[in-house]
């Protein structure tokens, strides 16, 4: 197989982050015409989306183990038959206790089998330009919300929202499964050459040792807390915006902003990252947008918004794939889809706590200034543990904490 290929990979990656994530984000797109037809309560149908982190975080560690065993390809194949049918019966729904079922946890275990095990497989596949694939194949994520949500609504607008959320499921088939079968393992291992790369992939070192060694332990808790930081100020930016003065109809271009920004993000970070080492830049992005976050209480023109979005974003989407980078650096290829699994689900920890906190924060004190404070705070924590990363392994395995 012609080096060549892994490019497809990447591509296939790319294109099955963004359908999985856009189709569990849609549900902001279907909130307003589902609580108008079924008299089901907005909170009662957006709590759908607090059970897809939830299940998210849950599902990318048991995909991620599958990976290990079977590879790729049965996994993403799994995911995608998952996805559309969840999308099929969530229309069918006749109670909202069956829709957040099938939406909110059969989309989000569907949508846990893609980046894990494509982000892993990425790894594998590339032995130069790592940073760099595995930021084109979480970029998906980035297209996802400017694609699957504008989709959505014109759907809805032109038919009903049981049928617009039918046809994206059947459009989920349609696109990703002749997308599957394009999944395929490198031929051959693909070694870096480095010493740590050896140590690393020791048939010694068990799942166990390395869930419980110092690298996993940063990892994991860097992970949660840059995901805890950020996911807060994005739930909430809109509606902050708002009780600034903001336009509801410019202040909803503020998330669009970020979205675009952090395309360029995820692009610059990776090329950042194999040029000059992944912890460095990782460090400095946490360190950024922490800052960022803090510069939001500050700011009441749209202009000023925008100019901390394009920063804000950029930063959040760039430091994501980072994650991965390193866990093949510490791990090596052959535990790396259950060690990032383990810490996808404690980003999803993170990414499911901000929401619930920013709202606690805004119903106490009828203000987000608490919300930017103490997210700020959580992403200098987030810094501070990216600077304790470990050493890569030299010469000895990893050695449990």
């Amino acid at each position: 197989m012609k080096p060549s290929y892994r490019w497809v990979i990447v591509a296939a990656g790319a294109l099955m982050s963004c359908v999985a994530i856009g189709v569990m984000f849609s549900l902001a797109i279907f909130l307003e015409p589902m609580a108008l037809d079924t008299q089901w309560s907005r909170a009662g149908i957006s709590s759908a989306m607090t059970l897809n982190f939830l299940v998210m975080g849950l599902g990318g560690f048991a995909w991620g183990a599958i990976y290990d065993r079977v590879g790729a390809r049965p996994v993403v194949f799994a995911g995608t038959l998952l996805l559309g049918l969840a999308m099929v019966l969530a229309s069918r729904s006749g109670s909202l206790l069956a829709f957040q079922l099938t939406y909110g946890v059969l989309v989000g275990l569907a949508a846990s089998a893609f980046f894990a095990p494509m982000i892993a497989l990425t790894t594998a596949w590339f032995d130069t330009n790592r940073s760099l694939a595995v930021s084109l194949v979480s970029a998906g994520m980035g297209v996802a919300p400017m694609t699957i949500s504008p989709f959505a609504g014109w759907l809805i607008t032109a038919y009903a929202w049981r049928t617009a959320m039918f046809d994206i499921g059947v459009m989920a088939w349609v696109l990703l499964l002749p997308v599957a079968f394009l999944v395929r393992q490198p031929p051959v291992p693909v070694a870096d050459g480095s010493d740590a790369a050896l140590a690393a992939d020791d048939p010694g070192i068990s799942v166990g040792q390395a869930l419980r060694s110092p690298q996993f332990i940063v990892l994991g808790l860097t992970f949660f807390a840059c995901c805890a930081a950020h996911s807060g100020p994005i739930f909430h930016m809109v509606s902050y915006a708002m009780l600034c003065g903001v336009a509801p109809m410019a202040a909803v271009t503020i998330y669009s902003v970020e979205g675009l920004a952090g395309l360029g993000g995820r692009l610059l970070y990776g090329v950042l990252a194999d040029r000059i080492g992944v912890k460095p830049v990782l460090v400095a992005g946490l360190a950024i947008q922490a800052v960022v976050i803090a510069g939001y209480l500050a700011v009441r023109q749209l202009e000023q918004f925008y100019i901390l979005a394009v920063i804000f974003g950029a930063t959040y989407g760039g430091v994501m794939s980072l994650y991965a980078v390193l866990a093949r650096d510490y791990f090596g290829p052959r535990i790396i889809g259950t060690v990032l699994g383990a810490a996808t689900m404690l980003s999803s920890l993170g990414m499911a706590f901000g929401p619930l906190a920013g709202g606690m924060v805004f119903d106490a004190y009828a203000s987000y200034s608490w919300l930017f404070i103490g997210s700020a705070v959580v992403g200098l924590g987030a810094a501070g543990i990216a600077i304790a990363f470990p050493p890569l392994p030299r010469k000895s395995a990893l050695q449990p904490a």
